[in-house]
């Protein structure tokens, strides 16, 4: 019995979730509706206040979905990559690319800041940041790059490609800003290299 009510939540909060997330993208926060957004899950404004307290909490949710999605992609292209540094460069830069799909640019990076606050505070962020620090420890430990606060340089990295991406999703011409944050990430990373290490290229 206990297994059955567990199921029918997790069942409720998916419906909610998926329908939140489908309208969002397509309308952006601000248009969608709370009365639509259950209608179209097949439940009642109770069971969204029930789940989530609000609209609010809802993005919240919506937007936990997508960064786990983000963080398993992105460890894919860690695991595929030749080498540490390759993965660490592919992983940035896919990161960077990210804010172009039209999905994440609109929910997380555009109604995400404006609903939410910074992403910098966003639980997910220090997720982020302790998957860099253990890359840097990693290309410490074989030589690749010099000795650095591995802390101090994974918040750095992070905030530069947070902020970036922040900018990529705002400006007028996405894609050629998010080019434009490729060639200088890979310019700024390469300062991490010994001298007897090249660049990713």
């Amino acid at each position: 019995m206990a297994q059955k009510r567990a199921d029918m939540i997790t069942e409720t909060r998916n419906k909610l979730i998926k329908a939140a997330r489908d309208a969002f993208a397509a309308k952006g926060y601000a248009d969608s509706s709370m009365d639509d957004l259950t209608a179209k899950a097949g439940l009642t404004r109770g069971a969204l206040y029930h789940h989530f307290g609000d609209k609010k909490g809802l993005l919240q949710a919506v937007i936990a979905q997508i960064d786990e999605e983000m963080m398993a992609r992105l460890s894919v292209i860690i695991a595929e990559a030749s080498t540490t540094w390759d993965g660490f460069i592919d992983e940035s830069i896919a990161y960077i690319k990210m804010s172009l799909e039209p999905e994440i640019q609109r929910i997380v990076f555009l109604d995400g800041p404006s609903v939410l606050g910074d992403p910098s505070q966003w639980p997910s962020q220090n997720a982020c940041i302790r998957s860099t620090q253990r890359s840097i420890q990693k290309l410490i430990d074989e030589g690749t790059i010099r000795m650095v606060n591995t802390e101090a340089t994974a918040r750095l990295i992070m905030g530069a490609l947070l902020g970036a991406s922040l900018w990529i999703a705002n400006a007028e011409d996405p894609q050629t800003a998010s080019e434009h944050v490729a060639e200088g990430f890979l310019a700024l990373a390469s300062g991490l290299l010994l001298e007897n290490k090249t660049a990713h290229q």
